[in-house]
């Protein structure tokens, strides 16, 4: 009797933990595709605090964020702030520099704020400085703040042949060297590329790059390789300026598109490990594919590079479209980065590009879609922690309108 009733409970036991598992199983099969979880670090009121930032984010070695918003601050011209988290699960805002609208700058337009070695920070604002056209701007630490230095003013120069405008951050070389992009000067129609170089005690700048009329304007910013070329974008050209040994640079014209390509270089284009560029475009030429294309560009015959179609982004209700940002990659060679539109509500995307391994080419994937509330409108790249956790800010959206700094967690 007690060997029967052992032998049926253990039938039942087994039962139990068969029913357990499946039901588990069915739990997991019912959980919805995306996975992905996206946090908002912080909302920004558009007051003293700063609001609608266009600028991807950068951290210090200690996990703090830095960045930049077009407005808000003590004066409505924009801040510079930095991110901390505060040990309990959440993050802390200091405001390093409230922009006057006076000779300190004004509305640093999708510029981040890049370090240098002994932790300076390094700007551009848009418009401000001496003579109402931008300026570049060191950030120093001093004590328990910041010291704002201006390094220099645009339009100093007759008829503004030295630049306006910058409305992208700055790259630098290994001496120290400053580069950057303005929107004007040089003319109408015009902008350049500029070096700023450190000179007894203060900074020279020189225009190295004239972008004229027939090639026009591009907000996209810079990339250096290894050998010290600059690559950049007018419109829809990209060109590469190299050393030319004699203290210039020389031009050339690797691709045009916005034939049967995309249209609209824009972000900032960046190198791959093989040496391949890979750049944006904010819309297609194609009506029926203007969403805008993420390019892969290789050395082709004579001085010309070919571009290769990754992907194409399609107004479609489901994928998102007018990726205004670069892209990035993680360890694996997989793609990342946002579209300011589109996605299930329409206030742009996180995607990914999933490299297929032995197969080549990328699929897509929608790692998160903005609904406002959590913010909208994804204007800058994305950068990533050691874990792969995907960092930025979008313009508008979140709590007070004003935009937000966001946590994707893959």
């Amino acid at each position: 009797m007690y060997l029967a009733t052992t032998k049926l409970a253990a039938a039942a036991s087994r039962g139990a933990v068969t029913l357990a598992v499946l039901s588990v199983l069915l739990l997991i099969a019912a959980l919805p595709a995306q996975a992905q979880t996206e946090t908002v670090l912080y909302n920004f009121t558009g007051g003293g605090d700063g609001g609608n930032p266009q600028s991807n984010l950068t951290f210090d070695g200690a996990g703090n964020l830095y960045g930049t918003t077009n407005g808000g601050g003590l004066f409505g011209y924009g801040t510079v702030f930095e991110l901390s988290p505060n040990g309990s699960g959440g993050w802390n805002e200091t405001v390093l520099h409230s922009f006057t609208g006076g000779a300190d700058g004004a509305n640093p337009t999708y510029s981040y704020v890049m370090f240098d070695s002994v932790g300076n920070l390094y700007g551009t604002t848009a418009n401000g400085g001496a003579n109402g056209a931008g300026v570049v701007f060191e950030l120093s630490p001093v004590g328990a703040g910041w010291t704002e230095t201006v390094l220099y003013s645009f339009c100093s120069q007759s008829g503004c042949t030295d630049g306006a405008n910058p409305i992208n951050g700055l790259i630098m070389d290994p001496a120290g060297n400053l580069y950057g992009t303005t929107s004007a000067g040089c003319g109408y129609g015009c902008g350049i590329v500029f070096e700023l170089s450190p000179s007894d005690g203060g900074w020279t700048e020189q225009v190295i790059y004239a972008k004229g009329e027939v090639e026009g304007l591009s907000d996209g910013g810079l990339a250096m390789d290894a050998a010290g070329n600059i690559f950049c974008y007018a419109v829809a050209w990209v060109i590469v300026l190299s050393p030319n040994g004699n203290g210039g640079w020389a031009p050339t014209a690797l691709h045009l598109f916005c034939n049967s390509e995309g249209c609209y270089l824009e972000g900032n284009p960046v190198i791959g490990k093989d040496g391949s560029l890979y750049v944006t475009t904010a819309s297609s030429h194609v009506q029926s594919l203007s969403g805008g294309v993420i390019y892969k560009m290789s050395p082709g015959k004579k001085k010309l590079w070919t571009a290769k179609n990754l992907h194409t982004f399609r107004d479609n209700g489901k994928d998102g479209y007018y990726p205004y940002a670069g892209i990035v990659f993680d360890a694996a060679g997989n793609i990342y980065g946002t579209t300011t539109a589109g996605g299930k509500s329409g206030d742009g995307t996180v995607f990914e590009l999933v490299a297929l391994v032995g197969k080549g080419g990328y699929k897509e994937k929608i790692l998160w879609n903005f609904n406002g509330t959590d913010g909208s409108q994804p204007y800058d790249s994305l950068i990533l922690d050691s874990a792969g956790n995907l960092y930025g800010t979008t313009v508008v959206g979140g709590d007070y309108g004003s935009g937000v700094v966001f946590e994707v967690t893959p």
